[in-house]
């Protein structure tokens, strides 16, 4: 399926701009996206007046990178095949590619489009590549014209769910310090 009508305006959008209507709000940075509208960023308190019955997304910003959960995401759109990560403990993925360091160690899976170093199985660094490449997009929440190809989607949206993610591994055990911690000798 085709990308979604909104996806390419979240691309492109450039967000984290102070807004117009509330720049003197504490809280007035542009890091919401109406799936509904699909228009430019607004505010915190653009969304509880103009947005409030609409589907919207909030961005995040990681290593001056746009992300967005993927828990907000998944919901309206297929994002099997892309590089998620976990940051402050929420996982995310990124919107667009990131220019890829030069030089490090030969990695066996790269992003299909920009070449990126990724982690697992995964085709993809961001939701951007993603869109560039295969660019097919199941669209959740959304009914198809027919009722086959709806069958299908579920189909295809039940057999891939588990292959979104995989298993997180459990945490290593944390090595707790064996006896107190003694203050070096005092030499003179």
């Amino acid at each position: 399926m085709l990308a979604p009508p909104w996806l390419e305006r979240l691309l492109s959008t450039s967000f984290f701009n102070i807004c117009r209507s509330h720049s003197d709000a504490a809280r007035s940075e542009c890091n919401m996206f109406c799936l509904d509208c699909n228009a430019d960023a607004f505010c915190f308190y653009c969304r509880s007046s103009k947005h409030e019955d609409h589907q919207v997304i909030q961005i995040r910003r990681s290593s001056y990178h746009d992300v967005v959960r993927v828990s907000e995401i998944q919901k309206v759109l297929d994002i099997s095949g892309v590089q998620t990560y976990v940051i402050n403990s929420a996982r995310v993925l990124f919107l667009n590619e990131r220019p890829q360091p030069k030089g490090g160690k030969a990695v066996s899976h790269l992003c299909q489009i920009c070449g990126r170093n990724l982690l697992d199985t995964f085709r993809f660094c961001s939701l951007g590549c993603k869109g560039n490449g295969d660019g097919s997009f199941i669209i959740h929440g959304i009914s198809a014209s027919s009722s086959s190809s709806n069958q299908e989607e579920e189909e295809l949206r039940e057999g891939s769910q588990q292959d979104i993610y995989p298993p997180t591994p459990p945490p290593p055990p944390r090595s707790r310090r064996k006896g107190i911690p003694q203050r070096a000798p005092f030499r003179s």
